[in-house]
């Protein structure tokens, strides 16, 4: 057993270092020309972030693991080499919190800062801001936790008598105590309504801490993951619906480009006066709804200039540049039909097992402990794989919607084009609903994931925190995801397989 745990640490640590690697080959391959061998300190912020949101995905099956490694321990020594789980947790999301909260808004300041300034102008500029938030998140949480940094468990109080040890024991329904019948309430299931109490104790600041950015983050993930869930796998069946039919001839080719040239002279000539406007200081409502029509026509613009070079391969391998893209399209159909499998089994699986009180079944969590019967990790693989997609979908429906909402940013992901500020976006975004995902995993496996670390800072204190309590109770944030998951599914089917036509000449608000 000891040697089983110490395999356990090894795994660990060698999946942190392939984790690490993995991130770095991310951000090499998706960064733009423009950031090449400088912005040093937000790639390290990027790297680091992606390392730890990845990690604590990982740390729940690791979680699972770590339980089962002293299932069958039968001397006090056999757990010493366990991981000490519930610290690794609170240290993983105390450093997610300081990044979502302090260190990508102070990296995002200073990359986007004035570039005619000083380095040291950029950095005191970023400081400001971000020493400000500080200032105010600090006394915000100091003034709630000690307001409502509490629990309140529900318990029942229990006594019964004592007498000397007997030979033999004789309990019957009508007497569940010794010492006397019914004299006593030392059974839960027969004890009356006035035996429940209040067991009211105060939270650890760090786990206080988790519980609040759990809540911001289970917003998000509410709102994102269930407009993701469906987007995810529809928008890849779309894509390939969407496709291009048949390579054109070049006069077709000539006119596209001819027209694409000119909405690209327009959305320059907009950008250019928009910059003019931020010069002199005009940045209102008008201009920040401007900025984002001119973001959604450039986007729009890319993905007309790629369909076109798709629809008309040039060059001497033009033959394999089209198969290459027929096949592209075919794969994402088959991705799109798997992910769509996966995205009806997790809303299957929240309204089998969460909605319904009592469950009807554990549905996934009997699959994952079917499959650790089969081979020890696959149930844990095949854990950590839903839990990672929903992330995912978490990614698809920030892309979703900020491509059709005014208030919130675009910030895409383009292998060999992706900005720093665009890159630190989506770390903040994926380690802020990192926290969330594994309170959702937590509780939708819990099943699977029973009597582990996870489920006494996610189960226990989280859903028994004052005033916070009430949103897991009635299940909140799971009513929004499938309310959501089900509108987008609606409009997929109306109008997702549509593709939008250019709108003719493109021109900002007056």
């Amino acid at each position: 057993m000891g040697d089983f745990n110490l395999a356990l640490v090894i795994v660990a640590v060698v999946v942190c270092v392939l984790v690490l690697l993995f991130n770095v080959y991310l951000l090499v391959n998706y960064q733009h020309p423009d950031d090449a061998n400088q912005a040093y300190f937000p790639k390290f912020v990027v790297v680091f972030g992606l390392s730890i949101a990845a990690i604590s995905i990982l740390m729940l099956p690791a979680d699972v693991a770590n339980r089962q490694a002293c299932r069958h321990a039968i001397y006090n020594g056999a757990c010493s080499l366990t991981l000490p789980m519930k610290e690794l947790w609170l240290a993983v999301y105390i450093v997610d919190a300081v990044l979502v909260f302090f260190v990508i808004p102070f990296s995002m300041f200073y990359y986007e800062g004035d570039q005619d300034k000083s380095v040291g102008k950029r950095i005191k500029s970023a400081l400001i801001w971000v020493v400000t938030t500080a200032i105010v998140c600090a006394l915000l949480l100091g003034i709630l936790y000690g307001l409502a940094g509490k629990v309140d468990f529900t318990v029942r109080h229990l006594s019964s008598a004592t007498m000397n040890f007997p030979s033999n024991w004789d309990f019957t329904s009508g007497q569940p105590c010794v010492g006397g019948s019914g004299a006593h309430a030392c059974s839960a299931y027969t004890a009356n309504a006035s035996s429940e109490k209040t067991w009211t104790m105060r939270t650890t600041f760090p786990e206080y801490v988790v519980a609040l950015a759990t809540i911001v983050g289970s917003v998000l993930f509410s709102i994102f993951g269930g407009v993701g869930i469906a987007s995810l796998p529809l928008g890849l069946i779309a894509a390939f619906l969407r496709r291009p039919k048949a390579v054109i001839t070049r006069s077709q080719y000539i006119k596209e480009a001819t027209e694409l040239g000119k909405r690209a002279r327009e959305v320059k000539k907009a950008a250019d006066s928009l910059r003019q406007e931020e010069k002199s200081g005009s940045k209102g409502r008008k201009w920040r709804k401007n900025v984002k029509a001119v973001e959604k026509e450039l986007l729009q613009l890319e993905e007309d200039v790629k369909l076109l070079e798709e629809m008309y391969p040039q060059g001497e391998k033009a033959e394999t540049s089209w198969a290459l893209t027929v096949l592209g399209y075919l794969a994402k159909l088959v991705l799109g039909i798997l992910g769509l499998i996966v995205s009806v089994a997790w809303i299957a699986h929240i309204v089998i097992y969460l909605l319904i009180d009592p469950p009807l079944s554990p549905f996934l969590n009997e699959v994952f402990i079917k499959l650790d019967s089969i081979w020890g990790l696959l149930g844990t693989a095949a854990f950590a794989f839903f839990c990672f997609y929903l992330l995912l979908a978490v990614i698809a429906g920030a892309m979703m919607l900020g491509l059709r909402l005014v208030f919130i940013t675009i910030h895409p992901m383009k292998w060999g084009a992706t900005l720093m500020n665009s890159f630190l976006f989506n770390v903040g975004l994926i380690l802020l609903c990192s926290i969330s995902v594994i309170q959702f995993c937590a509780t939708a496996f819990g099943y699977y994931a029973q009597a582990t670390a996870a489920q006494e800072i996610f189960g226990h204190t989280l859903e028994s925190l004052r005033g916070i309590k009430y949103l897991y109770k009635y299940n909140v944030f799971q009513i929004a995801f499938i309310v959501l998951a089900g509108l987008t599914f609606v409009y997929y089917i109306a109008f997702g397989w549509r593709r939008k036509k250019p709108s003719g000449k493109f021109q900002l608000s007056s």
